[in-house]
C-alpha cells in the first residue's frame, strides 16, 4: 500500500475518532475547504454548512452519542467505511447503520456521502406513524425539509 493510500486510511480513522469524541473541529480538519456532503436526511450540503451540521448533531446529542466504525478501505481517489451511531432522538433510542463513501483531494476529504435507510431510521426515531408512511416520498421529503430547516434556522 502506498504512503498516500495509508494516509487516506488514517484520515478516515481520524475523522471517525474525532466524531466518537464529539470533536467537530477535529472532523472539520479532515475536510477539504470545498467539501461536498450528501446523506439521506440532509441532502446536499457544501462548505461550512457541513461543519454546521456536525456541530448541530453533536450539540443535540448532549454527550449521549456513541459512534463506532469499521471496514475502512481506500484506493487512489476514493475510500469508504461503515459506521454506527447510537443515540436518542427525543426519548427514542436510535441505532443507525451507515455506509460512507469518500473522494479525496489534496490530502483531505473532498466529497463525503452517507447512505442509510431513512425509513428504518424514522421508525426508530419517530415511531408508529413512520412505520406506516415513512417509506413514502412525501414523508421523506418533509423529513429532509425539517432537518435542513433545523440546520439553517
Amino acid at each position: 500500500m502506498s504512503e498516500e493510500l495509508h494516509d487516506y486510511e488514517a484520515l478516515i480513522g481520524s475523522f471517525y475518532s474525532s466524531f466518537s469524541n464529539l470533536n467537530r473541529a477535529g472532523m472539520t480538519k479532515c475536510y477539504h475547504r470545498d467539501i461536498h456532503f450528501l446523506d439521506s436526511a440532509f441532502g446536499n450540503l457544501h462548505g461550512e454548512d457541513v461543519s454546521k451540521m456536525w456541530e448541530m448533531l453533536i450539540a443535540r446529542s448532549k454527550g449521549n452519542l456513541e459512534i463506532s466504525f469499521s471496514d475502512i478501505w481506500v484506493d487512489e481517489n476514493y475510500g469508504g467505511a461503515k459506521w454506527v451511531a447510537k443515540y436518542k432522538f427525543g426519548n427514542r433510542p436510535v441505532t443507525n447503520f451507515v455506509t460512507a463513501r469518500f473522494k479525496f483531494s489534496e490530502g483531505k476529504i473532498l466529497e463525503h456521502s452517507d447512505h442509510f435507510d431513512l425509513w428504518k431510521w424514522s421508525r426508530q426515531a419517530i415511531g408508529p406513524i413512520a412505520y406506516l408512511i415513512g417509506w413514502t416520498g412525501f414523508f421523506q421529503k418533509r423529513l429532509r425539509a425539517k432537518f435542513r430547516n433545523s440546520l439553517f434556522h
